[in-house]
């Protein structure tokens, strides 16, 4: 499964970056495989996997505030590895056709 997931303390002001800087730290430890881009940081790996480092990422983050905000988006499709590197090689596939 993927998962896409975003986590934001609420009441710290605009600057987030040191807190999300945090969740992240945690997900790049996990040893799965990840991405982090302007809106949300995306896992790979089995349920039981992802789910705690979730869970870990959002309990780093209230390090900083004792409210967070948690947005989650999850892609379980059973035999499928390397989605975050597929999924994106295929658009990218259909990009390159049309040039």
């Amino acid at each position: 499964m993927i998962a896409a997931f975003s986590v934001t303390p609420l009441g710290i002001g605009e600057d987030v970056g040191e807190a999300v800087a945090a969740a992240v730290r945690v997900v790049r430890a996990s040893g799965l495989p990840n991405r982090t881009d302007a809106m949300f940081t995306s896992i790979e790996g089995e349920w039981d996997e992802v789910m705690p480092v979730i869970r870990e990422a959002i309990e780093a983050v209230k390090a900083y505030s004792d409210r967070v905000s948690t947005v989650i988006k999850i892609d379980d499709r059973a035999g499928v590895t390397d989605g975050l590197t597929a999924k994106v090689a295929s658009v990218e596939r259909y990009l390159a056709e049309e040039g």
